[in-house]
């Protein structure tokens, strides 16, 4: 599992992530309009999710139905297919 950052980041790229982790794996590119997590760096460690101050961050598994096109939009930014979980 990883964590993913949802569209609350928008335009805001708050480094506050960023500096909390301990595995370097949120990125911030420029031609990006938010942060993204890299989804096989992450070590699921949560440091990120209290520190983000507009509460985008989520594992996986609980992201929002509302934000859930974020979780194909962090895997697709690193070239990654995400992994489906067999029923």
């Amino acid at each position: 599992m990883t964590f993913i950052i949802t569209e609350p980041c928008r335009d805001s790229k708050d480094q506050s992530c960023v500096e909390v982790c301990p595995v370097d794996c949120i990125y911030d590119r420029e031609s990006w309009d938010t942060l993204l997590i890299h989804p096989a760096e992450c070590i699921d460690c949560a440091l990120c999710v209290d520190v983000c101050p507009v509460q985008a961050i989520y594992a996986e598994a609980d992201v929002p139905e509302w934000f859930r096109e974020w979780i194909e939009k962090n895997y697709s930014a690193f070239d990654l297919a995400r992994a489906v979980p067999r029923a």
